[in-house]
């Protein structure tokens, strides 16, 4: 008889949770080359997991914050 499949492991943190290049997408509403425009600025962090692009939720959080800061205080 065949064992189930391990259950994935959640990650403790969920700052440390990494998100694809679409989740980004989704979240800021922006296209594609816009948030790849982002990571390559260094404006947005992001790790590279082979060829995979991943963005670390903390990294968009802040990037959100940063932005917000410098909208009020314009």
């Amino acid at each position: 008889m065949a064992s189930p499949p391990p259950a994935v492991p959640r990650v403790a943190d969920p700052a440390l949770e990494l998100l694809t290049v679409p989740q980004v997408m989704a979240s800021l509403q922006l296209g594609r080359s816009a948030v790849y425009d982002l990571l390559r600025s260094g404006q947005l962090a992001s790790i590279t997991l082979g060829r995979a692009r991943r963005i670390p939720t903390h990294a968009l959080n802040d990037f959100i914050r940063t932005r917000l800061e410098q909208e009020a205080a314009a």
